[in-house]
């Protein structure tokens, strides 16, 4: 019995969204998000996509930078959080949400809606690298781009948020392929 096992039952009609975040670094209590990308979709494929780049009013650390090419240039004129964040949940709404290494993404989140005296997501969450577990447990490797290279899922442009949350979908759709069988 796996954790995910619900989703072999999930109807046509399940909207998901997978979403990705870039950040200021790697803890949520003292960093910010500088970018989110999601693509809302549902068995008959993408339906909306949602990718912004955010102000954290703060430098951007040079060690961040180097792993996702985010600039403190790209980041000058964007909307800061209070701007953006109630745009993403309007856009989520009450979809299924698929991230990789997905408590990561959800912590950041939920720090930046407290910030901004907003409830945590209460989305059901997929955690595609738990999943890809579940469905391929005997694969060496469970990082997103390895994942990505092993099943052939081209990544354009990787720690990116939107190119990422692209790749975790098609890994998503792999996994739920190969689940049922």
């Amino acid at each position: 019995m796996g954790l995910y096992d619900w989703l072999r039952s999930a109807d046509e009609q399940t909207i998901f969204t997978a979403f990705d975040t870039e950040t200021t670094g790697l803890d949520p209590k003292n960093n910010r998000v500088v970018e989110i990308g999601a693509i809302r979709f549902d068995s008959r494929g993408i339906s909306a996509r949602f990718s912004v780049l955010i102000n954290p009013e703060r430098p951007m650390p040079v060690e961040a930078s180097r792993i996702n090419g985010i600039t403190n240039e790209m980041l000058a004129d964007k909307p800061i959080g209070p701007d953006v964040f109630p745009d993403f949940l309007s856009f989520i709404g009450q979809s299924t949400l698929v991230a990789h290494n997905a408590p990561f993404d959800i912590k950041f989140i939920n720090e930046e809606l407290a910030r901004l005296l907003l409830p945590p997501l209460a989305n059901r969450v997929v955690d595609t690298r738990i999943l890809a577990k579940e469905v391929f447990p005997r694969l060496p490797r469970y990082a997103l781009q390895e994942l990505a290279k092993h099943f052939g899922i081209e990544a354009k442009d990787a720690h990116r948020a939107e190119d990422d949350a692209r790749v975790c979908l098609e890994l998503f759709n792999v996994c739920r392929k190969n689940q049922s069988s």
